[in-house]
């Protein structure tokens, strides 16, 4: 466990004083086998306001769907908080929490919990949620925290009760796998929310709230190991990367990544960060009509053993089996090649093939992995 850091704006640059030594890091990676598993919200949920709030937490459809996950071989899960929650009732908030972790660990599934979000509606609000709009992809999903409070760093001290709130509470918690501290914290939301005024500066601000975050959570000393995904442009070469990308690079101890480019695109991406010299892993993958699949993809991962969270697991509020260009492009009906997703409301299979291989793959390569380490 790393030493507590009562005072971390005291250490020179505290981002790195306290990263995981890159043996920490990869004997942590091998001492949890490969992970598999999914991001996930429950279907009655559209953003994670609404899966989290007391009057729309549903345990028991968590635990039902959870056994799909733990069915098809998943081990880990993807799920994101929110600021607000902890705002409106902490101490629900963390309880609720703890709940959900016991229902995962029941089905021997490992959480990934994402701390802050880039991504879709900037202005979210605590109570009744929106409806979804007829086959729009995510069209309730909320960024954390919203504009209002991102586009003014004046705000971000006010954020230090949440993360050191939900951080600490849980900093010894072996149910919990890793911390995601910001997702694509760059997003501009170009083809939904348009700009929304940030114009070049998202990044900038991003920069900063993660800063403070990375000390605020150092400080802490959480058991587990901290991470955050860059999603876009070439990663090649060190001239090509943004400075935001480099930075969640060089400041994780686990690399991750979002890529839903096609088996080619992947490898290229994943042979780029090797020289990076961290376990990996994939936390947004699988969009069917970019050939991003399972059967291209997870075959990929195992081979260079990263692990691999898929994009959407059922068929809910937030329609993410609709595509992207639904915000620009009216889909009267369901589009006949999912774009995310693995079940129906119901926990039907959308394609019973890629289950039937998800499944074995999955299997067969646990079994190989429990063969070598016994040897």
């Amino acid at each position: 466990m790393l030493p507590l850091i009562t005072n971390p704006d005291s250490v020179p640059d505290a981002e790195l004083a306290y990263r995981w030594s890159t043996k920490k890091s990869k004997e942590w990676f091998e001492n949890n086998g490969w992970m598999v598993g999914c991001n996930y919200i429950p279907s009655n949920a559209i953003n994670q306001l609404e899966m989290w709030q007391s009057e729309t937490f549903d345990p028991f459809l968590i635990d039902k769907e959870l056994s799909w996950a733990a069915a098809l071989g998943f081990n880990t899960i993807r799920v994101f908080l929110h600021h607000l929650l902890w705002k409106q009732n902490s101490r629900g908030f963390l309880e609720r929490i703890d709940l959900f972790l016991s229902i995962a660990d029941k089905h021997g599934i490992k959480t990934m919990f994402v701390l802050f979000d880039s991504v879709w509606d900037p202005h979210p609000k605590l109570g009744k949620q929106p409806e979804p709009k007829k086959n729009v992809h995510n069209s309730g999903w909320v960024q954390c925290p919203g504009y209002n409070v991102l586009n003014n760093p004046i705000e971000y001290d006010g954020l230090y009760e949440y993360i050191h709130g939900v951080v600490n509470h849980f900093k010894h918690d072996k149910r919990l796998l890793i911390w995601d501290l910001y997702n694509e914290p760059d997003n501009m939301n170009l083809t939904s929310y348009k700009d929304e005024g940030y114009a070049i500066h998202k990044a900038e601000l991003s920069m900063q709230l993660l800063k403070k975050t990375i000390r605020w959570v150092r400080g802490i000393g959480p058991d587990q190991p901290l991470t955050m995904a860059p999603w876009q442009n070439d990663w090649s070469k060190e001239s090509n990367l943004s400075m935001l990308d480099n930075y969640m690079f060089t400041h994780s101890d686990i690399i991750s990544f979002h890529c839903y480019e096609d088996r080619k695109g992947t490898e290229k991406r994943i042979k780029a960060l090797k020289r990076f010299n961290r376990p990996m892993m994939c936390t947004e993958y699988m969009a069917r009509p970019f050939n991003s699949t399972f059967q291209e993809i997870l075959p990929l991962f195992k081979k260079y053993n990263i692990g691999a969270y898929n994009w959407g697991f059922i068929q809910g509020k937030s329609q993410t089996h609709c595509p992207w260009d639904s915000w620009e492009k009216q889909y009267d009906q369901e589009p006949e090649l999912w774009f995310h997703d693995i079940f129906r409301t119901n926990g039907e299979s959308y394609d019973l093939s890629e289950v039937e291989f998800i499944k074995s793959f999955i299997s067969s390569n646990k079994t190989k992995s429990q063969t070598s380490k016994a040897a």
